[in-house]
């Protein structure tokens, strides 16, 4: 994306929408080891609990416009504060397919009371940073500035989201710009393949269209469109207003009353229902034989947010792991997957994902392979499943289920990735899980519940699969799904 001043940036559709960013729960299948102290773990072990339980308070007040206002104050001397907004992608149809991307576009591109080069500089002389991406459930705007600056920060915010100019000529000119970055996401083959997987699995629902929309709504998108989609899905109750670092509730809370009280309430009329969205076991290949290797991707459908299986699905996600050929180990990698890949030289890199969205989602994997290997890595990945399924072992689940926690914590290294966390737990859950509470849901998982789990979700599903590049050596889609029993049944004869 494209923007005037350095700092005011936005970030690139690869990297906020190939695994799900905005939709993630917490974390998928990082790299990372357990580090173990010998006769100090125990020590270690009550110190790091020690830590947790210090952990500042995430406070909540929610206004009378339905507006949440959701803040961790760790006293640091920077900050960020964010508007998370329940409306993305999926909130659009087949006519106005990727408002809500072309909206964020022209957040920063003047309002009522400030200039684009107004806002550019403002930001600038601040020393701050202005940001925002859209995923296909949520559309997100945060500034990281100076503590001291949070009501300049908040007051930008409001400014941008409640009176954007949208002028035709700044629409005329974001039409180019966006129509260049989908030429650029389309040298993605990553974000090309989750495109097609997505178009597949759900296909003729919301959340089988792209974020950017196709290139016809690019050029007709007009004023009243992104209007109208601010005024349907702008309201207060799809509103979060998060924080983190050096912030106070009560200012935050004061700032949010002044800036926000009466505005959203202007936004009449009933918050329209969540589209439905029906998985379907499915297949897109697009063969181009002039490619040096292709690129696939297969998943099952998983859960939504806020089901039980979430975090069984999210250990399970991080049995897998991911690989490249960069790794050093070899046979001594603690995935089993990776160990198979690396001995067989089966592919170049894969990596798993679990995406959850409100009510559905995807788990499953994404490979590089060489032509000739497509077929190999594919049945050596479904035996792996399978294995999920059937003799999965405790020792694995305990390392999977460090490595998830230990993830989880470092993820939240900083005030970004903190407001981010409790932005999307409030749109999630309507409250921030606390870390205690995950852990112990963590921990409560075992190889047993991953077998149950596993076979549940996985075993005789109708997997969706997106393959771009020379695939003439992948199985068809029959003998694919066949596998996803037959493996089950003959693995161990």
């Amino acid at each position: 994306m494209a923007a005037a001043a350095a700092r005011v940036m936005l970030l690139p559709a690869a990297r906020r929408r190939l695994w799900g960013f905005s939709e993630s729960l917490l974390i998928r299948g990082a790299a990372g080891r357990s580090l173990y102290f010998g006769e100090n773990r125990l020590r270690s072990t009550q110190a790091a609990t020690q830590v947790v339980l210090n952990v500042p308070e995430t406070r909540v007040t929610c206004l009378e416009s339905g507006l949440r206002v959701a803040s961790e104050d760790s006293g640091l001397s920077t900050c960020t504060v964010g508007l998370w907004i329940d409306a993305g992608s999926r909130y659009e149809n087949e006519k106005n397919n990727g408002t809500a991307h072309f909206l964020e576009h022209m957040a920063f591109k003047g309002t009522k009371k400030r200039s684009q080069l107004d806002l550019e500089l403002e930001i600038e002389n601040m020393g701050a940073h202005l940001n925002a991406y859209t995923s296909r459930e949520q559309t997100v705007y945060y500034a990281k500035a100076f503590s001291k600056d949070l009501p300049r920060a908040v007051e930008i915010l409001a400014d941008i989201i409640q009176n954007s100019t949208l002028g035709e000529a700044e629409i005329e000119r974001e039409r180019g710009v966006i129509l260049r970055e989908m030429q650029e996401v389309e040298t993605n083959l990553q974000e090309v393949v989750f495109d097609y997987l997505h178009a597949t699995a759900y296909q003729n629902t919301a959340l089988g269209r792209t974020i950017l929309g196709p290139t016809e709504n690019i050029k007709s998108i007009s004023r009243k469109d992104l209007v109208d989609y601010i005024t349907t899905h702008y309201k207060g109750p799809r509103i979060v207003l998060a924080a983190a670092g050096g912030v106070s509730h009560d200012e935050l809370l004061d700032l949010a009353k002044f800036h926000f009280g009466d505005s959203l309430c202007a936004h009449k009329g009933e918050i329209p229902a969540l589209p439905p969205c029906t998985f379907t076991g499915s297949e897109i290949r697009v063969r181009d034989d002039k490619m040096p290797l292709a690129h696939l991707a297969i998943a099952v459908e998983a859960v939504g947010w806020a089901h039980p299986d979430t975090i069984c699905l999210m250990v399970a996600n991080t049995l897998i792991g991911n690989w490249d050929r960069s790794f050093g180990g070899g046979m001594n990698l603690s995935s089993k997957l990776a160990q198979l890949t690396c001995h067989g030289n089966l592919c170049h890199s894969f990596q798993s994902f679990n995406t959850s969205y409100t009510d559905t989602g995807l788990w499953g994997l994404y490979m590089v392979c060489e032509p000739a290997t497509v077929a190999d890595m594919l049945h050596v990945v479904q035996k792996e499943w399978m294995r999920l399924c059937t003799s999965v072992t405790e020792s694995e689940v305990a390392r999977a289920k460090n490595l998830l926690k230990t993830n989880m914590l470092l993820q939240l290294d900083g005030s970004t990735p903190i407001c981010e966390d409790i932005g999307r737990q409030m749109l999630c859950y309507n409250r921030r899980i606390p870390i205690p509470e995950l852990e112990a849901r963590i921990d409560a998982v075992n190889a047993e519940t991953i077998r149950e789990v596993c076979t549940k979700y996985i075993y005789n599903r109708s997997p969706a699969i997106a393959a771009v590049g020379p695939t003439e050596q992948l199985p068809d889609f029959k003998q694919i799904c066949s596998n996803m029993c037959w493996l089950f049944e003959h693995m161990y004869l």
